[in-house]
């Protein structure tokens, strides 16, 4: 019985997949840039609030402040570097 279902599963799964449109590689590599890109965004924009309140409080945070700003972007340029790569 169990043997059985487990054909009937594979042949419809294996139906399934056939039948279904691929995603084209240029289609996925801008969903990856674009949300990765997003992310960086969504993050930069606390990030950014703290570090001119910081910097409004201390000038020595300048240098600080503008590291922690930068860093999420190299989500995006890795995001880039792996689409010229493949």
């Amino acid at each position: 019985m169990i043997g059985a279902l487990l054909a009937f599963t594979n042949v419809v799964l294996q139906q399934t997949i056939e039948q279904a449109p691929a995603i084209p590689p240029t289609a996925a590599a801008a969903l990856a840039v674009g949300l990765a890109a997003f992310g960086a965004g969504f993050a930069e924009r606390g990030i950014g609030a703290a570090a001119v309140g910081a910097v409004a409080e201390d000038d020595d945070m300048f240098g600080r402040g503008l590291i922690l700003t930068v860093l999420p972007e190299t989500l995006v340029i890795l995001a880039l570097v792996v689409v010229f790569v493949v």
